[in-house]
C-alpha cells in the first residue's frame, strides 16, 4: 500500500510537467540498496495502480560510498536505465570514483567521503588498505565489472523536463544552465541555498541532507541522509502536482 503526501508551498509561479507525463524523482541513496530496492517496489506499484503514457525515473546522484552496498546499488540503476531507461545524474561522489579510476592519487579524496564503504562492497579488504593508491586501483579495476564503467560513462550532469530542472548538487545563481560549470554542478552548496530568487524553472536537487524533503519556492530538496537516516526519498510530479511516494 502506497502511502503519498502532497507537498504544498508558495512558489514564484505554477511550475508543471507536459500532459501525461510523471516524473519519480530519487534522492540520494549512498549504497543503500536495500532502501533503493524498497523504493523502486513503490515506484513500479504506483505505476501499475495509475498508468500513464510517459514515465521518468531520475536519480539525483551520490549512489556510493557511506553505506554498505554500493555496488549492489550501482548493479539495479545499471538495470533501470537499460530496462526502463531510468535517467541518472551524477554526484560528487561518482566523480570522486571516476577521479581514481584515472589517476590513483584521488584515492586520499575519495577516501575521505567514504570511499572505503565503496572498495569493501566490491571486495576489497583492509589488507588491501595497506597496499599503495596504484595497487588498490589495479585491484579495484579487476573486480569492477564492465557494465558499471558504461554506467558511470552514461551519467547526465543535469535533466530538464517542463517546468523543472533537475541537478545533483544545485546551480550556480545568475549563470544560464548551459554556461554552469560541471563542479557548481556536483559541489554547490552556500550560493545554491541561501538564493531565494526564481532560478526560472523549478530545480530539484541533492547533496545537502535535510530531515524531510524540502519544497522552497525555488527549488526542491531530496536528499534525507539516506545511509544514516533510513529513509530515501523518492517524489512523484505530475502536471503541477508534487507528492512523496
Amino acid at each position: 500500500m502506497i502511502r503519498q503526501h502532497e507537498l504544498v508551498e508558495p512558489r514564484f509561479s505554477n511550475p508543471a510537467l507536459p500532459p501525461d507525463t510523471r516524473i519519480y524523482a530519487v534522492g540520494d541513496i549512498h549504497g543503500r540498496a536495500d532502501l533503493l530496492n524498497d523504493v523502486i517496489g513503490r515506484i513500479e506499484e504506483d505505476i501499475a495502480r495509475r498508468p500513464i503514457a510517459h514515465v521518468f525515473e531520475v536519480y539525483v546522484g551520490d549512489y556510493i560510498d557511506r553505506g554498505p552496498q554500493s555496488k549492489d546499488v550501482i548493479e539495479a540503476l545499471a538495470w533501470r536505465v537499460v530496462q526502463r531507461r531510468a535517467i541518472c545524474l551524477r554526484g560528487n561522489h561518482e566523480s570522486l570514483l571516476e577521479t581514481f579510476l584515472a589517476d590513483p592519487a584521488g584515492l586520499h579524496a575519495w577516501l575521505h567521503v567514504g570511499g572505503w564503504q565503496t572498495l569493501e562492497s566490491y571486495g576489497l579488504s583492509q589488507t588491501d588498505m595497506s597496499a599503495s593508491e596504484f595497487q588498490i586501483r589495479r585491484r579495484l579495476l579487476g573486480l569492477f565489472p564492465k557494465a558499471h564503467r558504461l554506467f558511470l560513462d552514461c551519467l547526465h550532469s543535469s535533466f530538464s523536463c517542463g517546468d523543472f530542472l533537475f541537478v545533483h548538487a544545485g546551480l550556480r545563481p545568475g549563470v544560464p544552465l548551459a554556461q554552469q560549470s560541471l563542479h557548481d554542478l556536483l559541489w554547490i552548496r552556500d550560493e545554491f541555498l541561501s538564493f531565494k530568487q526564481s532560478h526560472g524553472p523549478l530545480v530539484v536537487h541533492g547533496h545537502t541532507p535535510v530531515r524531510h524533503p524540502e519544497l522552497l519556492p525555488n527549488r526542491i530538496n531530496i536528499d534525507t541522509g539516506a545511509w544514516m537516516s533510513g529513509i530515501l526519498t523518492c517524489i512523484a510530479i505530475e502536471g503541477s502536482k508534487i507528492v512523496v511516494l
